[in-house]
């Protein structure tokens, strides 16, 4: 089952008091795309690539079950596993670049915006 999103949106702050900043994923390749951030890959990614409003993906969900989830809306939420390789401190903590490691479908995102936008 393919489907498109964001796994981060810039310039929002997330539940932890964390903001991603643009330009934070310059140079992310193809990561794996895993299940609440554990475990074996459940699909692949084909995209994954700032634009203006945060970090898109594209890919393919291929456990079916968690499939058949996503399409019915139930899990529709995206999220980073990163590590941290540039940051500010202010008010928020600001981060400026990360490596990315990771996107995982989450049943919470960390970020309230970081959602599956696209199941054709």
């Amino acid at each position: 089952m393919a489907f498109a999103g964001y796994a981060a949106v810039f310039d929002v702050v997330d539940r932890a008091g964390d903001v991603m900043r643009r330009g934070a994923f310059q140079g992310a390749g193809v990561v794996p795309l895993l299940w609440q951030h554990r475990g074996a890959a459940v699909g692949s990614l084909s995209v994954v690539a700032e634009d203006a409003r945060g970090l898109r993906v594209e890919g393919v969900v291929a456990d079916p079950e968690l499939a058949r989830l996503v399409r019915a809306g139930a899990v529709a939420g995206l999220s980073v596993g990163y590590r941290a390789t540039s940051v500010r401190q202010g008010v928020r903590r600001e981060l400026l670049s990360v490596e990315l490691v990771e996107v995982s479908l989450v049943a919470v995102p960390m970020q309230a915006l970081a959602r599956v936008e696209v199941v054709p």
